[in-house]
């Protein structure tokens, strides 16, 4: 029988769950404008495509073959198209009127006054029985239904990850979607409670440095680093509870030391007390690669695939009269 073991649990007190990479909450705009969000903190550096991001535009297609237009378009989830960067939007438009064309479909795409907040698409997720919008380009899951009230465990096995929700037997399984992984990690997280997550900023005003490679003794040396003496990261060199300037200056002179020399092979990470940094300290710790952190009111979790990146598939088993029963996260081929 293959192995199950829990990973942790989440609350949710908003009812409604987001599931996502957990390596690309940068983008997370919560009840803000997504245009609100620094394309920077996501790693957009270029000034010319980051202002072609922040310009962006969500549209939404409209009129009676509006669903089946959606479907056939084939761009994004539902009847919205999110995320549109300025210099795409009339290339768009001229594809989506081509397409109806073609097809005789009585169909519009429609310009959207204000964009919609990421924590305004998962509500329109829940209300439709859950489903997946994209995040400037992530896929994300989003579904409501969840218990307000209690802590859900998160169970995983090699087939992949499961949150049993009620007591009821599954009546049928539903897709809702697939989720991407760029970095190798998957998060769980109470829809309101991300409001208050913090990717990069630290809570406390403090970072850590890291480094290690071939040439982490060398290095070591030079700057007087003692091992770093996290859990779970034997081997690694460096300093915590560093003020931000104070690691941001140790992590460039070791970057600026590592480039006069290319013999030298160095890893170096800077790592500012956020809520990222404080759920994956958790991870690296962690025998099963699990770790969770309290956020707004909630307790989120995120854990590695221990498949590398890649896509997968979400779905929620329903009970006989429609109840949410579980929540699966598919590692299968």
């Amino acid at each position: 029988m293959e192995k199950i073991y829990e990973l942790g649990a989440i609350t949710c007190p908003s009812g409604e769950l987001v599931i996502v990479d957990g390596g690309h909450l940068g983008m997370w705009s919560g009840e803000r404008s997504p245009a609100e969000v620094d394309p920077g903190a996501f790693g957009v550096k270029d000034p010319v495509v980051a202002a072609d991001v922040s310009g962006a535009t969500d549209f939404a297609i409209t009129g009676p073959d509006a669903d089946t237009a959606a479907h056939s378009f084939d761009r994004q989830p539902g009847r919205m198209l999110h995320d549109i960067p300025a210099s795409q939007g009339a290339r768009l438009r001229e594809r989506f009127d081509a397409h109806c064309r073609e097809h005789g479909f009585d169909a519009r795409l429609e310009a959207c006054a204000e964009r919609v907040p990421h924590r305004e698409r998962v509500r329109r997720c829940a209300a439709r029985g859950g489903g997946s919008f994209l995040m400037h380009g992530v896929p994300v899951v989003a579904l409501g239904g969840l218990p307000r009230d209690r802590a859900l465990p998160v169970l995983a096995s090699g087939a992949g990850i499961v949150i049993p929700v009620g007591p009821a037997p599954a009546a049928k399984s539903v897709e809702l979607g697939d989720i991407r992984v760029d970095w190798a990690r998957v998060l769980f997280g109470d829809a309101d409670a991300l409001n208050a997550w913090q990717h990069d900023e630290p809570v406390d005003g403090l970072a850590d440095v890291a480094f290690w490679g071939a040439a982490e003794e060398e290095a070591a040396a030079e700057f007087g680093a003692p091992p770093l003496g996290e859990p779970g990261e034997d081997g690694v060199r460096g300093w915590t509870g560093l003020t931000v300037p104070e690691a941001m200056r140790r992590a460039c002179a070791l970057f600026d030391w590592k480039d006069a020399e290319s013999r030298r092979r160095l890893m170096v990470d800077f790592r500012p007390h956020s809520h990222h940094w404080q759920v994956m300290r958790e991870v690296r710790a962690s025998v099963v690669e699990a770790g969770t952190v309290e956020v707004g009111g909630a307790r989120v979790l995120c854990t590695m695939t221990g498949q590398g990146d890649g896509w997968f598939p979400v779905s929620a088993d329903l009970g006989p009269s429609g109840e949410l029963v579980a929540v699966r996260v598919s590692f299968a081929a």
